[in-house]
């Protein structure tokens, strides 16, 4: 099966606009990681989580199928980029101390994720799988944005959509001494920062592949009566799951 790429065509948007994960989430991920030789990270996109990681291992793998977001991450000493898909990888068998996934699972064929995870994982491993859901903007423009995200670009979701929307529960994490956590990511945005994340969105570059038009304008000319030229502040609630291999 031909694995879906759905984040080449606006790499230097994503790299611009997507957001990173908050401190607390990697301390939490860290805790169950007690030997620090070396890192997966997989769908890696533009190296956000690669970059931490390279804090606290020697050395860390970071993979995705997208070349020009591999071209656009962030370089370091101890980071190596390759493109390859989650279910097939080079590595060598019982290397990786963490596997990280961020914001992809969904994208991937999981059985096959997996049955890769523990091939080259060492034993007793730790895999951390996380995503984040609908950003919550208040009660004065979340029925907007609710809106939006089911009813102007519904139908230009992928199917996978919906595993992020039900925060993976319906997906197998078929390990050992799973915990499973909540985090938030907290930006501060004016409403053409906010609208250019958007523009990330799969839906969103999909709506304007068919349409020939971007549905942010229409949805900036609604918000702004209620957003106003400030900056606002908005929370991403964020899912993860950890498991030993």
């Amino acid at each position: 099966m031909q694995p879906l790429d759905r984040f080449s065509g606006h790499a230097d948007l994503y790299a611009q606009y997507r957001i990173d994960y908050p401190a607390d989430l990697y301390d939490f991920v860290l805790s169950f990681t007690q030997n620090r030789q070396s890192a997966w990270d997989c769908a890696t996109g533009n190296g956000q989580v690669a970059d931490t990681l390279a804090e606290f291992f020697g050395q860390v793998e970071a993979t995705d199928i997208s070349e020009t977001q591999l071209a656009r991450a962030t370089q370091k000493p101890n980071i190596h980029y390759q493109i390859s898909p989650a279910e097939q990888t080079p590595f060598a068998d019982h290397t990786f101390d963490l596997i990280t996934v961020a914001q992809a699972i969904h994208w991937f064929d999981v059985n096959a994720f997996h049955q890769e995870v523990r091939r080259v994982a060492k034993p007793g491993a730790t895999l951390a799988e996380w995503g984040y859901g609908l950003v919550q903007l208040g009660p004065d423009l979340d029925p907007m944005m609710l809106d939006f995200y089911r009813n102007w670009i519904g139908p230009y979701w992928d199917p996978q959509r919906k595993y992020i929307d039900d925060a993976y529960a319906t997906l197998p994490f078929p390990f050992a001494d799973v915990q499973r956590a909540e985090f938030t990511i907290r930006r501060t945005w004016s409403l053409d920062r906010f609208l250019n994340y958007l523009r990330t969105w799969s839906a969103v570059r999909q709506y304007i592949h068919e349409n020939e038009e971007d549905p942010t304008i229409r949805l900036r000319e609604e918000f702004v009566q209620v957003w106003g030229d400030q900056e606002r502040d908005m929370n991403f609630p964020v899912f993860l799951r950890v498991g030993r291999v």
